[in-house]
């Protein structure tokens, strides 16, 4: 007599010996609209006051940008790095004529692509350019740790004077070894530690930092003319006017040198398509998602007529600190041109915003 069992049949039986998939109990129960568990707990909630990046006109696209920058953003995925390339574009387009958009489009390039390190050098520069010297500092400071490169350290010397640190930057300028530096970076690193010292009243001390080789009237580089206007500048504070005259002149000659003849067979034209810089409509629903978020691009348009209030208004408000950047003289339009200044040796953002400065440490 056999007394082996006989194999039920599970499926005669009603029952069903296949496995179910997970989550199948949650969709045979309830509803569509439900999560599992292990999802609500992973997802990151919406922040619906986090900053929207700024609007980009169709005209710019990522071919805009230097190839060379370009080709750092490989690391990123496509649509990233299309994105970051134009913001960057954006921030090469606006740096003289509206540094806080320029600003803003850094910011967003950051928030795309904060391990970059041309990214962060040129959010450092655009930071110092509007006034954020503690942003200006980390962003710069980030930027050397990733690339290594120093030629950004007179943003960095400079910005420590703007939060009314004299005595730190004068510690952070003799940091590096100054041969290491490219000749244009040691020029404007002499100029603002110059200007520490000037901050603290150590007028003989300013002229000292001053004195490097390329302080020399019988060479001159595009760097000479800052240089030389420095010096002179120093020279008055230190009441000694005679001297000052022949490197304020000297500084005047080397300028029109560089600038070259204004006559008409030497100016040189180029033809720019005027575009239109969009703004965000203050009537959009504040859940609606951002013009990047939609890939979406903003409408063409024949006319440029930037109505942005000036960083100076008093509208603009603020309590960082203000003080006119150091003068690194004429350069080509950022990011793409060098470090520290004009052919600084680096693939940075390039020198200070251009215009006149009142002289190293003649106040904040």
């Amino acid at each position: 007599m056999n007394d082996k069992p006989v194999p039920r049949d599970r499926r005669s039986a009603g029952g069903d010996d296949r496995r179910k998939p997970p989550g199948a109990e949650l969709r045979s129960g309830g509803s569509r609209d439900e999560r599992p568990e292990w999802q609500t707990r992973v997802a990151s909630p919406r922040n619906e006051d986090a900053a929207k990046s700024p609007m980009i006109p169709d005209e710019i696209t990522d071919q805009d940008l230097e190839l060379g920058i370009r080709v750092q953003l490989k690391t990123l995925t496509a649509e990233n790095a299309e994105m970051t390339a134009r913001h960057l574009a954006m921030v090469s387009l606006l740096h003289e004529q509206d540094p806080e958009l320029a600003h803003q489009h850094a910011l967003a390039a950051a928030r795309r692509a904060g391990r970059i390190a041309i990214v962060r050098e040129t959010l450092g520069i655009t930071a110092y350019q509007v006034g954020d010297y503690g942003l200006a500092i980390r962003e710069l400071t980030t930027y050397r740790r990733l690339s290594g490169s120093s030629d950004q350290l007179p943003f960095m010397v400079d910005s420590e004077r703007g939060l009314g640190r004299p005595e730190k930057a004068l510690e952070l300028g003799r940091s590096v070894d100054r041969k290491s530096l490219p000749a244009a970076v040691r020029v404007n690193l002499a100029i603002v530690m110059s200007g520490a010292r000037l901050d603290l009243g150590q007028t003989d001390l300013a002229l000292a930092e001053l004195e490097i080789p390329e302080l020399d009237p019988t060479k001159v580089f595009e760097f000479s003319t800052n240089l030389f206007r420095a010096y002179a500048d120093t020279l008055i504070i230190g009441n000694r006017e005679s001297e000052a005259k022949k490197w304020s002149d000297l500084a005047d000659r080397a300028e029109q040198h560089f600038l070259g003849n204004k006559n008409p067979e030497n100016e040189v034209f180029s033809v720019i398509e005027e575009i239109q810089i969009p703004e965000a409509s203050p009537k959009l629903d504040r859940h609606s998602k951002s013009q990047h978020e939609n890939g979406t691009r903003a409408p063409r348009d024949s006319s440029f007529k930037p109505d942005r209030p000036s960083r100076d208004s008093p509208d603009n408000g603020g309590d960082r600190p203000k003080r006119p950047p150091f003068n690194a003289g004429p350069r080509n339009s950022g990011p793409p041109t060098g470090g520290g200044g004009p052919r600084g040796g680096g693939k940075g953002f390039g020198g200070p915003p251009k215009g006149r400065s009142r002289g190293p440490g003649r106040g904040r």
